[in-house]
């Protein structure tokens, strides 16, 4: 899990862990990335379906 954390948002969980600002920095990164994740999948799903 270190690994993963320190690769997609470049810090490691200890300091994910003690730092709110940071953490807050993590999860909206996570939140824009989920919201363009969806919204890849919403364009493909119109282009298959027209």
């Amino acid at each position: 899990m270190e690994k993963a954390m320190q690769a997609a948002h470049g810090v490691g969980y200890e300091v994910y862990s003690r730092k709110h600002d940071i953490r807050m920095e993590v999860e909206k990164k996570r939140e824009e990335d989920y919201l363009q994740s969806q919204r890849l999948v919403a364009d493909l799903d119109r282009k298959i379906h027209s």
